[in-house]
């Protein structure tokens, strides 16, 4: 069977090259071979499978949802599905927080989160420089991978990935400079040679670079350099799941997730816009059907954060 891939398949593969192993199904937290070993899934989907493998209580509304032939895929067409997504996502997160943000559905993937959040801050700021931070990965798209530090991603976009500042993160690296110090001297410095940048673009806790975890203290202060300085923030929680290192309530910012996005109505007067993956793929075929029935659980679990 494994013959199959090699000879057929693209050489444009990442994960199966070191798990050289053929699943055939999954169940929780299990992962199941065509030889019926069992394995734990500590992967899960680079967290996006927050709830486990084919979940009962999922499971049975996708079949619903497909026996009564709803709409599994209408581009950006209006469905009944988005419409109980939307009013049920402002009742239960945004209205109670005071948010007043509108939705933008994006593409299934982070990457596509994250292409949004680099053209829209550019956008409003009329400015290209983004900074990101030494041992970050945020996509393999262009403008997702100009902002990701590893050489062998880099190398394969096969042009020049530019218009990106890269500082060291909190921990992580062997650093031995404060990088928020560094940051603050390029801003303030006129001969850092360094323009203003449009973003920055940070992880809670870098995953690819190592298991590099910020703590709230540089967060809010890379916030307040931000907010002061006019630079949109943006903030990649998503190989690291449902808000696990802040709560994004009184981040009041653009916020993004593999499937829909929402921003501020005001963006442009907003100091910092951030982006939270709050869930999975399991908008299903385009339907935000999955979403819209967690949406308590996830309330909770952003209520359980601290605050940036």
């Amino acid at each position: 069977m494994k013959e199959l891939f090699n000879e057929k398949e693209s050489n444009v593969r990442s994960y199966c090259r070191k798990y050289n192993t053929v699943f055939s199904k999954a169940k929780g937290s299990l992962l199941f071979d065509t030889d019926g070993r069992q394995y734990i899934d500590f992967f899960s989907g680079a967290g996006a499978l927050n709830y486990g493998h084919n979940p009962p209580h999922i499971k049975e509304k996708i079949i619903q949802y497909l026996k009564d032939d709803n709409i599994i895929h209408a581009l950006d067409f209006h469905t009944k599905a988005k419409y109980d997504f939307i009013k049920k996502f402002y009742s239960v997160i945004l209205e109670p927080r005071q948010l007043d943000y509108k939705i933008m559905f994006t593409g299934p993937t982070g990457t596509n989160a994250v292409e949004a959040a680099l053209k829209l801050a550019r956008k409003v700021t009329k400015r290209q420089t983004v900074l990101a931070f030494a041992g970050a990965f945020h996509g393999m798209s262009l403008g997702s991978l100009a902002v990701t530090t590893d050489k062998v991603s880099r190398e394969g976009a096969g042009v020049s990935l530019n218009d990106v500042i890269f500082i060291p993160f909190e921990s992580g690296g062997g650093y031995k400079i404060d990088s928020l110090d560094y940051f603050e001297h390029l801003l303030q410095d006129d001969h850092s040679g360094i323009q203003k940048p449009a973003a920055v673009i940070f992880e809670t806790i870098q995953a690819e670079g190592g298991v590099n975890v910020a703590s709230m203290s540089w967060l809010r202060r890379l916030k307040g350099i931000c907010k002061r300085n006019g630079i949109l923030l943006i903030c990649d929680d998503i190989q690291v799941g449902v808000g696990v290192q802040v709560r994004f309530s009184l981040l009041r910012s653009m916020t993004l997730n593999r499937r829909w996005s929402f921003c501020p109505n005001h963006f442009q007067d907003m100091a910092f816009p951030c982006r939270f993956y709050f869930l999975n793929h399991s908008s299903m075929c385009g339907s935000p059907l999955n979403t819209t029935e967690r949406l308590e659980e996830i309330n909770w679990l952003l209520l359980a954060q601290p605050r940036l």
